[in-house]
């Protein structure tokens, strides 16, 4: 049962992810709202730091958490860079990859995003 529940996640992640390399505009049904045209994570593979940059999101008001790829969170410090960007420590992260969760409640963005650890 359990197993069918991991499987069952990754479907749910994987389809999420489809085009997470693309750029994406989460207003689309509402166009009368400012689109968020691109959330940027760098470096990606990352080995000490990954930055998450944002065009039109104010990072104070940004959630985010960390997960493996079968969904457990996993604890990571945050840094406020600027207005629009954050700084996530992944340098005690184990090796491989790992899918960055953004929530922003002021605008309704939401997004996932995967990354390599090296």
């Amino acid at each position: 049962m359990r197993a069918l529940r991991v499987i069952i996640f990754m479907l749910v992640v994987l389809g999420s992810l489809k085009g997470f390399a693309q750029e994406q505009d989460p207003f689309a049904e509402n166009p009368g709202r400012a689109s968020v045209k691109a959330v940027q994570v760098y470096p990606n593979p990352a080995t000490e730091f990954v930055h998450i940059k944002f065009e039109h999101v104010d990072v104070q008001h940004v959630r985010l958490s960390v997960h493996s790829l079968i969904g457990n969170e996993v604890p990571v410090e945050t840094e406020v860079v600027d207005e629009h960007e954050l700084k996530v420590r992944v340098k005690d992260l184990n090796t491989g990859y790992y899918l960055l969760a953004v929530k922003d409640n002021n605008s309704t963005f939401r997004g996932t995003y995967k990354f390599l650890k090296r």
